[in-house]
């Protein structure tokens, strides 16, 4: 059946977004639809309202949520009425040579629903009967929301469904970046560039693989306190030095074996990468400007064998990643009640994107009754 949602869009790029009433339709083969508890508000989503990130509007933003499944589509099998899930922005074929190899975020064929399902259409309309794209194949931030079974993660039903729906980005992009880019060894010495939702969650990950070492580096105090909660042994603010890469490399004596640069930035990747140690790691997590540059001396990569690499969603297999990581917050290995700092709902989301760009939570995430 076809249901009424409320949902945030995206119109235009350069343009508040607007909540509306939309229609979702019933779900087709391999699809379920989902009533979501829970989304959290990410700045993918507001770079795809600044046309940033290039999907094209009217666009239903969100792909950090978790829900109940309502109804499923022909051929479904792996959900149920009842079951609870997370969302996955990840397509995945399950045949190209990245999906066989074991690399489902590298996929070859993900970009045909990078704003639709994965057969190219779409579930939602407007009130006018104008389809409305999704982010990430999945368009969450909504009351309800219609996905192809490979976007759905079931989850263990304690998991608390505001926590849970972090996993599917923040949490995952984050602590995926140590446990499976990285593979950050104990001893190690780290350091975090960037502590919001993403940052923070590299910190954790890195205090949960046993680092010796893991200095935050960020242009915020606040920001910074909340980081040594998360793990944080060292602190330093970029605006009180005047070489960011040169004091974390005098606070670990000789620079770190990981940097994460979890900001987004040309130049903040090149401070990660001028911080390492000589056989040290910099992964790049942050989502840059596809027009931005790095720069490093390339005579340090052979003779410091340094190392620079990308982390996508933490180089996750969600269907496997998603459940190790909530089980880790259900043995009290992993904070992520202390994420969520605001809750909102769906008519305050122009108020949490607001809050997200004055950068006043770790997580904003809006709950649905």
């Amino acid at each position: 059946m076809t249901r009424e949602s409320k949902a945030v869009v995206c119109r235009e790029w350069g343009k508040p977004i607007t909540v509306e009433t939309i229609q979702v339709a019933a779900p087709r083969k391999n699809e379920i639809t989902i009533k979501v508890a829970a989304c959290g508000v990410c700045h993918s989503d507001l770079s795809a309202t600044t046309g940033k990130i290039q999907y094209p509007p009217p666009l239903v933003l969100g792909h950090e949520a978790s829900g109940i499944v309502i109804e499923v589509g022909e051929g479904v099998t792996a959900f149920k009425e009842g079951d609870h899930v997370v969302s996955s922005f990840i397509s995945m074929c399950g045949k190209c040579r990245q999906c066989v190899r074991g690399r489902p975020v590298l996929c070859e064929n993900a970009r045909k629903a990078m704003f639709t399902l994965p057969d190219g259409t779409v579930r939602t309309q407007d009130k006018d009967g104008n389809d409305l794209n999704v982010f990430g194949a999945c368009g969450v931030m909504a009351e309800y929301a219609t996905l192809h079974v490979d976007n759905a993660v079931k989850i263990d039903p304690a998991t608390p469904l505001p926590q849970a729906a972090l996993v599917s980005c923040a949490v995952v992009t984050g602590v995926g970046a140590v446990f499976n880019t990285a593979k950050v060894e104990p001893g190690s010495r780290t350091a975090v560039f960037g502590v919001g939702g993403v940052g923070l969650n590299a910190i954790q990950g890195c205090h949960t693989a046993g680092a010796e070492m893991i200095v935050a580096v960020d242009t915020s105090d606040s920001k910074l306190q909340m980081a040594k909660e998360f793990g944080a042994t060292h602190t330093v603010n970029i605006n009180d030095v005047e070489d960011a890469a040169k004091a974390v490399k005098k606070l670990t004596e000789g620079g770190v074996d990981y940097a994460f640069e979890c900001v987004g930035a040309g130049a903040v990747v090149a401070q990660a990468y001028k911080c390492l140690a000589r056989g040290g790691t910099t992964v790049v997590v942050g989502v840059a400007d596809p027009k931005d540059k790095t720069q490093f001396g390339t005579l340090s990569m052979p003779a410091d064998e340094r190392t620079i690499k990308g982390s996508w969603l933490g180089s996750a297999r969600p269907q496997y990643d998603f459940p190790r990581i909530l089980g880790l917050y259900n043995m009290g290995k992993l904070k992520l009640d202390e994420l969520i700092t605001k809750t909102y709902s769906i008519d305050e989301a122009p108020q949490a994107f607001d809050d997200m760009v004055a950068g006043k939570n770790a997580r904003g995430v809006i709950v649905f009754e």
